[in-house]
């Protein structure tokens, strides 16, 4: 899964980028893209590895993806945007400190995300009218009109202000407009990098919808603290009367509104978590862990992670009858640890 950091120049992205990578961003990529991936953490994955002792521990990651700079007079962002198409998830770096104003930030950087799909939709709009002008075979006559159709409701909607949702479109429209990967449709969150000193992040969150969550934090004191050892830390926040932030809240707030959650799997090999779509059915887990084991499914072993932990060992929780044998439509939930039986 990709995660795209986004925002106008001196916001603060490529210092976000750093801080939720570890990986400082090279100047001579800032035209360009850079990406690396972090490990999302699972506090379950410890207390597994206290019963198990595997020899292997490994977090399911995402790759984190930092984008050149967005001009605020919005001259070559539909450009620049064009490059985030294949991320699944946006991070809005929103700079709230100095003589920043967040507010226009944030309507300007929903104005560029539209103009950006408008350019592209309307741009294909432009092309079937002209294949349509053709002699062609009525079934692609048929296909053509009703993608024309559908772009051109989808079109509408961009030069409103206000694109469609996918729940606002048929299940055959969704198709027709998926392969746009439209940037006004991807989940998003808005970041807010705020001055050093600040200690009050809530006014923020008067800009958080239902759909876009918002967090906080001084993305350049964090980077500042992670070069510190944990006692010059606490002295330092003690001295200045401020408050590290939750670098993990960050990662898990992105993986929320991504759609996605995490599975595990545990043994004396590797304890394990995985990324899987939420709602996700047990065979499209079994996917996420090989291609095989999804085609020859035959049964998933399901134990709850708490219940490992509760009492001590899984061959506790078989005594207890607390194992469940699951067929491939079985919707996976969190603190899931899952055995796949399959064959081939």
């Amino acid at each position: 899964m990709k995660i795209g950091i986004v925002g106008y120049k001196n916001s603060g992205k490529s210092l976000l980028f750093q801080w939720l990578t570890g990986e400082k961003a090279d100047p001579a990529m800032a035209h360009t893209l850079q990406s690396a991936m972090t490990p999302i953490p699972e506090s379950r994955i410890a207390e597994l590895c206290g019963i198990y002792k595997p020899k292997k521990v490994t977090y399911a990651s995402v790759e984190i993806v930092d984008t050149p700079g967005l001009s605020r007079d919005q001259v070559g962002n539909a450009a620049r945007l064009a490059q985030l198409r294949e991320v699944g998830c946006l991070i809005c770096v929103v700079p709230a400190f100095e003589t920043a104003d967040p507010e226009k930030e944030i309507r300007t950087f929903h104005e560029d995300l539209i103009l950006a799909d408008l350019e592209l939709v309307s741009n294909r709009v432009e092309r079937i009218r002209e294949q349509k002008k053709r002699p062609l075979a009525k079934a692609d006559q048929e296909k053509l009109a009703f993608e024309l159709e559908t772009l051109e409701m989808v079109q509408n909607a961009l030069e409103s202000g206000k694109p469609l949702r996918e729940d606002e479109l048929t299940p055959e429209q969704q198709k027709a407009t998926r392969a746009f990967r439209l940037l006004s449709e991807k989940p998003r969150l808005l970041f807010f990098n705020a001055a050093d000193d600040e200690t009050d992040f809530a006014p923020f969150q008067k800009f958080a919808t239902e759909t876009c969550p918002v967090l906080a934090a001084s993305v350049r004191l964090e980077n500042e603290l992670m070069e510190m050892t944990d006692g010059e830390k606490t002295a330092f926040l003690d001295e200045m009367g401020l408050a590290a932030s939750d670098r993990d809240a960050i990662l898990k707030a992105v993986l929320s509104i991504s759609g996605q959650m995490l599975f595990l799997t545990a043994g004396e090999k590797e304890v394990r978590s995985w990324l899987v779509r939420k709602n996700g059915t047990a065979v499209e887990a079994a996917a996420e862990i090989h291609t095989d084991i999804a085609k020859g499914f035959i049964r998933a072993e399901i134990m709850r992670c708490e219940d490992i932990v509760r009492l001590g060992s899984e061959r506790a929780v078989k005594a207890e009858n607390l194992i469940r044998r699951e067929p491939k439509d079985y919707v996976l939930q969190e603190g899931d640890v899952v055995l796949f039986h399959f064959s081939g």
